[in-house]
């Protein structure tokens, strides 16, 4: 169960959107560094899906467990 590494549901959403906030600095860095030239835009590509892809998958998390934890 996901739940043991939290205290209790509110703590597990808290958690999901910590992740959820790193995952939207990411990009924004890795942005930051593609704009500057820092990575060029094939490293850039290769890994900005993935990172939008965690931020989805975060974002229906904490959706869930937000309904999940107001159900109860």
């Amino acid at each position: 169960m996901l739940l043991q590494y939290a205290q209790s549901k509110a703590d597990f959403t808290n958690k999901l959107q910590i992740g959820h906030k790193e995952a939207n600095e990411s990009r924004y860095w890795l942005r930051l560094l593609n704009d500057c030239s820092y990575i060029n835009d094939n490293m850039f590509k290769s890994i900005i899906p993935d990172i939008e892809e965690l931020i989805r998958l975060l974002t229906s998390s904490i959706n869930t467990s937000r309904k999940r934890t107001n159900a109860n």
